[in-house]
């Protein structure tokens, strides 16, 4: 082989590794922006279901109010028993 043939080979080669360089560089910059996309979605998932709990606390704390509210009710009404109960003894 000469030094023309040699250079051929060598330019080609250079060809080649730019060639996987420019490919491989693209499949990466793929690979994250596939990654960002589902990590995005993983948060909006997370922020719905965060919403939803915070819904159901907020209910249950709501039911709690009303039932302490009768129990308040049903032990003055207790109370008031009571002191009929003691007031007929």
């Amino acid at each position: 082989m000469n030094d023309h043939e040699w250079q051929e080979v060598i330019g080609t080669i250079g060809i080649f590794v730019l060639l996987i360089a420019v490919v491989v560089t693209i499949i990466w910059q793929g690979a994250i922006s596939l990654r960002a996309k589902a990590q995005l979605a993983r948060e909006s998932e997370y922020k719905k279901l965060a919403e939803a709990a915070v819904t159901g606390q907020q209910n249950i704390e709501r039911q709690l109010a009303e039932i302490g509210g009768q129990v308040s009710e049903l032990q003055s009404r207790t109370d008031s028993i009571e002191r009929v109960l003691k007031d007929v003894e």
